[in-house]
């Protein structure tokens, strides 16, 4: 009741007010006025800013929601708010005005509306109060223009300014203190782990502990920082912010097997303490800014690090669909941008302005109109030196092509096979059923022949109907005459050494005369050409050809079987391999592996006069892609030589010939592959991006321009207009990210640094620097170190060395201070170093140096952990790593999205679909019952301890040992008693479950 008392009061005042007249305000012609342009330039921030946090949502006040122009002409309680065209008959102006002196009703709190911003509301109604389709007005971001974290960089500071001064400022300003320096054992694992993830040996240990020089922790530093190791400690950091993995995820989640190169760029860059700015610049933009820089190119895998819908983009007839995959695409990409560098989620600007930072619904899909024309996708290292490869390549090919013809010619014209399999016989007669068996019909278990169940090396049996029409006739896939007649593809095991294949059963896709497809040039030679024959052999597939049937035909006596194989890939498969095996008599008599695109090799097979059947099989190489197709250019039983008359040069070049066939082709088999790199695909001239009402896709407003952010001002935020080539977009973000100026770029990564060393960053969400983040603990100090990143030309390692050479860094973590926990329980102050549990991968890497089993072999690509099955969503079935080249550090393990290792995880490695600037750290009884009966721990808990045993002679030199090993110390009497009571494997199987393994003090 006292409400609707005062909604009447409301009422007999805005009658009141309607009587007397607002204070005039400054009259224009409303014809020269444009109504839907005010209220996008003025209108809409005025509402926004004064009026929406009182009206709107459920609890909005007096029943009037002014987020929507339906609800605004609906009104409240007490009736509608508007009437277009009418301000003096609109409750919305006349409560928002008064008379000179008085306070208006609305706004009940904060300031009220300017002379200036009533005026404004007035001359949009009198326009009509067009309100654009489906705007929904949100409160006032809670941030503004005066946010600390937009604010420049402080660099004024005293010339003695240091971390440890700043700390020690704010602890005496809460009556604290630091605690002691932690010893040198403590130090110099805390180091190692924290610069390295690595522990350090026993060895080094010793050394540093009884190292009398003063400056031994300082040079301890530069060694580390040197180590190759570093970057592979500090590039898992930045992974994670990347979201970095080897499959794209989703339901297809395929395997992306050049996507490493981005990965040893990281690694790369770090240990080479490239500038920071440089560093970004280069994965926002590298292709652009360097494009004949092969690492450069390959930096901008940083775009492609991500997951990615291959069925949304790819396979999916929906156009509907599609749109949503790509939206979803450029949302990662973005947010992955911006959250990175800058440390904004400017993904809550996607469906309507940012609720917390003034970031605007515009602005986000500005930074969207920057990457338009970003694809994910396999290219070429250096285009350069895939050209000279392919020209080298071609050369080759065409020599060999050369002397093949004439070798060719020497022999004698020959049978041509693709014409025998095409029904005639082999002199293209076109007379069917000379020199082949065929088997007419299709297969009952499938439209190709093709089953996609069959387990590796096991047979399936198939099945042809009685009678078929001539239309669908085909050459059977493989068959072996044994002496009782042809054999079906289901019993191979007569044939020798078979090449193992993934799993596949023999494609039965007739066998003919190609129908080309995929082109018909091998070597530069177009077998296609009068003169010259192709048949193409699919995977897995084959033929047999019965040797007695063409002997008596074609009355030879010495056969010599010749042709050029070749790998017909399509550019989708061109990473694929295939195999090519020739059986005579079911004996293998010739075989070429790992057939690759644009690779030839040559057969000149001389056949036994006594042999019975020729069997050409094609396998698809055991590398999981299916239907490859191998060419036979050329493919023909010629007579042996020894029957053709030469004379006694042309039989010298008939020797010759085969040597120089044969130099050529190794010298094309030992040309490298153009190396590849899952990277940026750019469009030049990209789609125009539209705003999407609600974040749909299906429901397009304006035509944005790219542009970034207006809420950092050190730079314009408009990165030109839609007619700016792609390339050129991402090189200007890049540079506007990387201005010096930018407050956010350098607090962003400096903090980043912090947390790592510390546990927890100044600011404690490292990549959120808006509203919803944390505040920084200590501002000065954050704005002090961003100074110095600049002022050391944006070396990392400088930060590296100001962070682990502070007092502040060497604090032990185990001094106990009751009075400082009442004050500072959470140690944000800093007054001692915090305990940090070793994250899921430095506990691997540990666990296998302490065994003498880590392999720390470099860069490349990474181990594969699983077997590997394929299928239309690929099956990741994980073992357990057991063999040295998957004993090197976590790092290099090849990461699959959708199947998660489940030691690591259970251990809080995160998920790779999402970004992670800090990892969660729990405590559970699963963590515990994996590290003390998981497979891979078990195993290296014995490794450990044969070293151990190996390593020492006596009983209590074991001991010893098993404790230096494992926590970097020697043993105290105590726990030598304790562990005698233990054999080796129980006492190195607690060590690795103990604490102080576990734990970085």
């Amino acid at each position: 009741m006292r409400r609707r008392r005062l909604v009447w009061m409301c009422l007999t005042l805005l009658w009141a007010l309607s009587v007397a007249g607002p204070a005039p305000a400054e009259e224009r012609p409303v014809a020269s006025i444009d109504g839907a342009q005010l209220f996008e330039s003025q209108v809409r921030s005025v509402l926004s800013a004064k009026c929406v946090s009182c009206h709107r949502g459920e609890n909005r006040k007096g029943g009037l929601d002014l987020t929507t122009e339906e609800a605004l002409q609906r009104g409240g309680e007490s009736g509608p708010a508007l009437v277009p065209g009418k301000p003096d008959e609109s409750a919305i102006y006349l409560r928002s005005v008064a008379e000179e002196g008085e306070r208006p009703e609305m706004p009940e709190k904060g300031e009220p509306l300017t002379k200036a911003e009533a005026a404004v509301l007035r001359d949009w109604i009198a326009a009509g109060a067009p309100w654009p389709k489906q705007v929904v007005l949100q409160e006032k971001p809670r941030a503004d223009d005066s946010f600390w974290s937009v604010q420049p960089v402080r660099s004024e500071f005293a010339a003695d300014t240091s971390i440890d001064s700043l700390i020690q400022e704010t602890l005496a300003g809460h009556g604290l203190a630091q605690s002691p320096e932690a010893d040198r054992r403590t130090l110099i694992r805390r180091l190692s782990f924290d610069l390295l993830g690595l522990p350090p040996t026993h060895e080094r240990v010793e050394q540093f502990v009884k190292d009398p020089d003063p400056r031994a922790y300082e040079r301890l530093i530069e060694e580390l920082l040197g180590s190759p190791h570093y970057g592979e400690r500090w590039a898992r950091h930045w992974l994670d912010i990347a979201h970095y993995a080897d499959t794209h995820g989703f339901e297809r989640d395929q395997l992306r097997p050049n996507a490493w190169r981005y990965r040893d760029y990281v690694v790369d860059s770090l240990n080479a303490d490239k500038p920071y700015d440089r560093f970004l610049r280069e994965q926002i933009a590298g292709d652009v800014l360097a494009p004949h820089d092969p690492q450069a190119v390959v930096a901008t895998g940083f775009l492609a690090a991500g997951p990615w819908d291959f069925v949304g983009q790819v396979e999916t007839q929906s156009d509907a669909l599609r749109r949503a995959a790509r939206a979803g695409d450029l949302d990662d990409i973005v947010t992955q941008v911006i959250t990175a560098s800058m440390g904004l989620t400017i993904n809550c600007a996607r469906c309507h302005d940012h609720k917390l930072d003034p970031i605007t619904q515009r602005e986000y899909y500005g930074l969207w109109a920057v990457f338009a024309g970003v694809k994910r996708g396999e290219r070429d290292v250096s285009e350069a030196e895939t050209r000279r490869i392919a020209e080298d390549r071609t050369r080759l090919n065409q020599e060999l092509a050369a002397a093949r013809a004439e070798l060719a010619k020497l022999n004698g014209e020959g049978l041509d096979l693709a014409d025998m399999i095409g029904g005639g016989d082999g002199r293209g007669s076109g007379v069917a059923g000379r020199g082949i068996e065929l088997r007419d019909g299709t297969l009952v278990t499938g439209k190709l022949g093709y089953q996609s169940e069959i387990p590796p090396n096991r047979r399936q049996r198939v099945a042809w109907p009685a009678a078929v029409p001539e239309a669908s006739r085909f050459v059977q896939a493989v068959f072996v005459p044994d002496g009782r007649g042809p054999v079906p593809v289901t019993d191979l095991e007569s044939a020798a050494d078979l090449p193992a294949t993934n799993g596949h059963a023999w494609d039965a896709v007739r066998n003919g005369p190609l129908n080309a497809q995929r082109g018909t040039t091998l070597n530069g030679v177009d077998y296609a050409a009068k003169g010259h024959s192709l048949l193409g052999l699919h995977a897995n597939g084959g033929v047999t050809f019965d040797l007695e049937r063409i002997r008596r035909a074609h009355a030879m006596t010495g056969l010599r079987f010749t042709a050029v194989i070749g790998f017909g890939a399509e550019e989708s498969v061109a990473a694929s391999r295939a195999d090519f095996t020739v059986y005579v008599d079911a004996e293998r008599k010739w075989q070429k592996l790992g057939l690759r695109k644009d690779e030839t090799a040559t057969i000149d097979l001389p056949i036994p006069a006594a042999a019975k059947s020729l069997t050409l099989v094609a396998t698809d190489g055991g590398d999981g892609i299916g239907h490859d197709l191998l060419f036979l250019g050329d493919p023909r039983l010629s007579p042996d030589r020894s029957d053709v008359p030469l004379s006694d040069a042309e039989r010298a070049r008939t020797e010759q010939l085969p040597q120089e066939i044969a130099k050529r082709e190794a010298a094309l088999g030992a040309l490298p592959e153009s190396q590849k790199v899952y990277a940026v695909v750019s469009d030049s001239q990209p789609p125009v991006v539209r705003v999407h009402r609600r974040g749909n896709p299906e429901d397009e407003a304006d035509e944005v321009a790219p542009g970034a952010i207006a809420w950092a001002k050190h730079a314009p935020s408009p990165l030109g207009d839609n007619a700016v080539p792609e390339g050129q977009r991402r090189r200007a973000l890049a540079d506007w990210i990387t201005h010096p100026a930018n407050p956010l770029t350098r607090r962003v990564i400096v903090n980043r640094l912090w947390h790592h060393h510390f546990g927890t960053g100044i600011v404690n969400t490292p990549s959120d620097f808006g509203f919803g983040g944390d505040r920084p603990s200590h501002p000065a100090l954050l704005d002090w170190l961003a100074g110095e990143l600049l002022r050391s030309g944006w070396s990392l390692k400088h930060i590296h060395r100001l962070i682990v050479t502070s007092r502040t860094y060497r604090q032990s973590s185990m001094t106990p201070n009751a009075a400082a926990a009442a004050v500072d329980a959470q140690n944000r102050l800093l007054w001692r170093q915090s305990p940090r549990r070793l994250d899921a991968e430095s506990l691997h890497d540990a666990v296998l140096a302490v065994s003498g089993r880590l392999n720390l072999h470099r860069g490349g690509p990474g181990f594969r952990d699983f077997r590997y099955v394929e299928a239309y969503a690929p099956i990741y079935e994980y073992i357990t790593p057991d063999g040295p080249e998957l004993w090197r550090r976590s790092l290099y393990r090849f990461v699959v999205r959708t199947t998660p290792h489940r030691f690591l995880t259970t251990l809080d490695c995160p998920d790779p679909a999402n970004l992670t600037p800090a990892r969660v750290q729990t405590t559970t009884a699963l963590q515990a019952l994996a590290l003390l009966n998981n497979d891979f721990m078990l195993r290296q808990t014995q490794a450990f301890a044969d070293r151990v045993h190996r390593d020492a002679a006596t009983e209590e030199d074991r001991i010893r040992l098993a404790f230096q090993q494992a926590f970097q110390r020697p043993p105290l009497a105590g726990e030598i008693a304790g562990a005698r009571e233990l054999d080796l494997f129980a006492l190195c199987r607690a060590l690795l479950n103990a604490n102080e393994f576990l734990y970085i003090d």
